[in-house]
């Protein structure tokens, strides 16, 4: 089999991965938990979205932030971070921009916020910024935006106003309608779509009755959510594809296959986050299980598996039970 990477090579939104792989926000913290690491390969990630950031430094939400379920995790962190200015003063400089892509990871309680952070990370080396409106671990912003069509509009066209570096604006599957939400960020001006942030969940104590979680609510992650993520990016590539707007498909992806399915949903590039947990070296062997299915298949490029997803043909006529 050829050992073939530029194969895996794929454009983001104006940017040009060597793989794939995207590692996820607060899952590798500013980008140097990962590298800790020894056996870890700078190639076989082609960008890291760092923790979610906001204006002022954050604590976060008070223990328990993270409990483990069956084929998954909880988590509210609650953006626990150090704040825009430092991030940009204090944590950039440390990364090597040579090794792979750095995305910032912003979020607001308010349009001006938004616009304030942006406009910290442009005056910086960053690669590209993902705007998260789908938090559901904080006490304001987060899903108040990312549920609303017309306020996630807003959000990108703020951002958008102030900055030209690539915008990645990150869905929330906690929503009646995610492709009217998609194409209102699209109508905003975001150069790709990340498809899906956490879905809400709750784990609850039995013997005293009160929630895990000191939050009440958390984010569910991990393989439990995959089908529902599969289903969701399939949905917003109906609507992205006709604006050529990549997407970063995410939500539960433990190996190759998962990585494949998604692809062939209409993502460009596939998010790693709690996989990461079950083995921090897994990107190297999703990279090569994935450079083995192209060769068994004769796909010369990546990005010729995307959207290849062939729909069933109906069993009956319409109307027809």
């Amino acid at each position: 089999m050829p050992n073939n990477k530029n194969k895996l090579s794929v454009k983001l939104g104006g940017l040009s991965l060597n793989s794939p792989l995207v590692l996820l926000s607060g899952c590798v913290g500013f980008g140097d938990e990962y590298t800790r690491i020894n056996e870890f390969k700078h190639e076989d990630v082609g960008a890291v979205c760092l923790k979610g950031t906001t204006l002022e430094a954050r604590l976060g939400n008070e223990p328990h932030r993270i409990y483990e379920t069956y084929e998954g995790m909880l988590n509210a962190i609650g953006l626990q971070n150090p704040g825009a200015k430092h991030v940009v003063e204090k944590i950039l400089p440390s990364l090597n921009f040579n090794e792979t892509r750095f995305i910032a990871n912003i979020s607001g309680s308010t349009l001006e916020e938004y616009k304030t952070v942006t406009e910290i990370f442009n005056d910086s080396p960053i690669d590209a910024i993902e705007i998260n409106i789908s938090c559901p671990n904080v006490d304001s912003g987060g899903m108040h935006f990312g549920n609303d069509p017309e306020m996630s509009g807003q959000v990108v066209a703020t951002c958008r106003a102030v900055t030209e570096k690539p915008l990645i604006t990150k869905l929330s599957p906690n929503q009646t309608d995610i492709k009217m939400n998609a194409q209102r960020c699209i109508d905003a001006g975001t150069d790709g779509l990340a498809v899906i942030n956490t879905i809400t969940g709750m784990a609850v104590d039995i013997e005293n009755k009160t929630p895990i979680i000191s939050n009440d609510q958390a984010g569910l992650s991990g393989p439990a959510i995959k089908p529902i993520a599969l289903l969701k990016v399939h949905e917003v590539y109906q609507v992205a594809k006709k604006y050529e707007i990549p997407i970063i498909g995410q939500g539960g992806i433990i190996n190759a296959e998962d990585a494949i399915e998604f692809l062939i949903a209409g993502a460009s590039a596939v998010g790693i986050g709690t996989g990461l947990f079950y083995d921090p070296l897994i990107c190297g062997e999703i990279n090569k299980k994935i450079l083995e299915y192209m060769h068994k298949h004769s796909i010369n490029n990546i990005q010729e598996i995307t959207g290849s997803l062939v729909l069933n043909k109906p069993k009956t006529e319409p109307g027809v039970i």
